[in-house]
């Protein structure tokens, strides 16, 4: 078998395997590179959902909603499954049906707990006041 043929096989069984984390500080900042004496880029919240790329011993590489490619001390995230709000607003329902009565409403760049995947493009998911739904994964990024 050829090395192309194995990373190409490698990376195809990968796909959609994506690996997921939150902030888990009440404050992160995001770097340009894995060392605090890097330019910092930006500063997110608790619970911000964030796609792992690469990880180091302390630091990790993440992607954001927006695609924007930054590192992050590997301290700062938590286990937590978040997921972030990206349409302009997403109503959760009671059921996953799009006919079921509404369970909350959550505003753009709200996060919210990932609970679970529920069948036909649902996620379960907990507002941070508890109550708890159904969304569109269409509604939100980091599941």
């Amino acid at each position: 078998m050829s090395r192309f043929f194995l990373v190409a096989l490698f990376i195809a069984c990968g796909a959609g395997a994506a690996e997921f984390r939150s902030v888990q500080d009440n404050a992160a900042v995001l770097y340009d590179a894995p060392s605090r004496a890097a330019t910092a880029l930006y500063v997110v919240s608790r619970n911000y959902p964030l796609e792992v790329i690469v990880n180091l011993e302390a630091w990790v590489k993440v992607r954001d909603h927006a695609g924007a490619l930054t590192w992050i001390e590997r301290k700062s995230l938590g286990d937590k499954r978040m997921v972030l709000v990206i349409a302009p607003s997403a109503e959760a329902r009671q059921r996953p049906e799009d006919g079921a009565p509404p369970a909350f409403s959550a505003a753009q760049n709200v996060a919210l707990e990932l609970l679970e995947a529920a069948p036909n493009g649902w996620l379960h998911v907990r507002h941070a006041d508890g109550a708890t739904g159904f969304l569109r994964a269409a509604s939100v990024w980091g599941d």
